[in-house]
């Protein structure tokens, strides 16, 4: 049996709770845009602090059956560096062999540069960490827990990246886990999106990358093996990677969707497991659908954390009379962070729609600006719908009292979810 890393995690998760919380800064007005106009994207870069560039192709990927393929052949085609991130890594076989695979690469002279969040990674095996390091890769633990408990320990690096040779990046919501294969639509096998990109937009995923690992390494990753010039263009995509750093004071994708949502006039269709608004945000959906905008909001059926999905459930009856359309996803445990509004935006990424994500972790995010792109979304969500239950008013009004007392019981911790 391989030995494991995690002897105390419901014991750390507990201690992670309670050692304080924080909130985004109140937006208590918006501006009246719509998309397409020529002070959206200014207005978007300002508050991001990111600039959106052209040139890049997105390839969308579903769920483990896509994703782990398309990750280890571009681990194993590097040739001068590889830069990952993870927040989850468990045991299993793709575990094993993205390990191996990233172990080789080092062993040939790549450098691997790799960044484990110290809590979402305490299942580890320690027999991955210690094939890479042999082979040479820097592995290194961002905010480790045996530092202390308080502090910034609550505020977790939640970000996905790989970037190879600093040109080829992904970014995503999927872990590395046996739960992540396959296709989605069957109970235990997790329902995701990740997207591949190329092109100048590499350059700030890598630069998010390394943000981070100075953080945790105090090592300044540079020069042309990280940052390879030209970084030509390879297709014919706008997108804007937005990174959120709460701990650094940047409450950026909270303030991206905000705007997004108050700029919809056509749709807005969103997919999130971990859907426990504010005030703001409930506000600015339902202000969309005064607009006449389709609202559709995709959740999961059955959840990892479920005292989050009572703490979501709960908010549910005033989303439903305001006309926003919910529905629960049924075929797997949907675990897919995307969201596309009037057809030509769509986002990606890390970043829940709660409090946790917006105030307390390391978030990241592709936001991309193309109607084919947008299409695609737009028909995976639309298939998705069709694996899902509409929930309706009248069925959650008659929901039971076990429901009712734990959305009563998930109320003061929502901050923390």
């Amino acid at each position: 049996m391989p030995r494991s890393r995690c002897p105390v995690v419901v014991l750390t998760a507990l201690l992670l709770a309670v050692t304080g919380c924080a909130r985004v800064h109140p937006h208590l007005a918006l501006p009246a845009m719509a998309l397409g106009e020529p002070s959206f994207f200014p207005t978007i870069e300002a508050y991001t602090a990111a600039p959106i560039v052209g040139g890049n192709t997105v390839e969308v990927l579903l769920n483990g059956e896509e994703i782990f393929p398309a990750v280890i052949d571009a681990v194993r085609a590097a040739r001068r560096t590889i830069t990952y991130a993870q927040y989850y890594w468990e045991d299993g076989p793709v575990a094993g062999e993205l390990a191996e695979a990233i172990a080789e690469r080092c062993r040939a002279g790549v450098g691997g540069n790799i960044l484990l969040d110290s809590f979402g990674t305490l299942a580890m095996p320690t027999e991955h960490v210690d094939l890479m390091k042999r082979a040479g890769c820097h592995v290194a633990f961002f905010r480790p827990l045996t530092r202390t408990i308080f502090g910034r320990a609550n505020n977790r690096n939640h970000r996905r990246v790989l970037v190879v040779d600093g040109r080829v990046g992904f970014i995503g919501g999927s872990g590395v886990s046996r739960k992540w294969m396959g296709n989605g639509r069957i109970a235990d096998h997790w329902r995701d999106t990740d997207v591949r990109l190329e092109g100048p937009v590499v350059e700030y995923l890598q630069g998010a990358f390394a943000e981070n690992w100075l953080e945790a390494t105090g090592v300044v990753l540079g020069g042309e093996a990280y940052f390879p010039r030209p970084l030509a263009p390879r297709g014919s995509v706008y997108a804007q990677i937005v990174r959120s750093s709460p701990a650094g004071g940047s409450f950026a994708m909270y303030t991206t969707f905000l705007l997004a949502m108050a700029s919809a006039r056509r749709s807005v269709y969103i997919t999130n497991p971990y859907f426990v608004l504010d005030e703001a945000m409930a506000n600015a959906l339902l202000s969309a659908v005064r607009r006449g905008a389709r609202v559709v909001v995709l959740v999961p059926g059955a959840i990892d954390h479920n005292i989050v999905r009572q703490a979501s459930r709960g908010q549910f009856g005033r989303m439903l009379r305001g006309g926003v359309e919910i529905y629960e996803y049924r075929a797997g445990l949907l675990h897919a962070k995307t969201m596309v509004i009037d057809g030509v935006w769509s986002t990606v990424g890390s970043t829940n729609l709660d409090n946790r994500s917006f105030a307390l972790n390391e978030e990241l995010n592709v936001v991309i600006y193309s109607a084919t792109v947008a299409r695609r979304f737009e028909a995976i969500f639309l298939d998705d719908l069709a694996h899902s239950g509409k929930v309706e008013y009248r069925d959650w009004r008659k929901r039971g009292l076990g429901d009712r007392v734990l959305e009563l019981l998930s109320w003061p911790i929502r901050d923390w979810l």
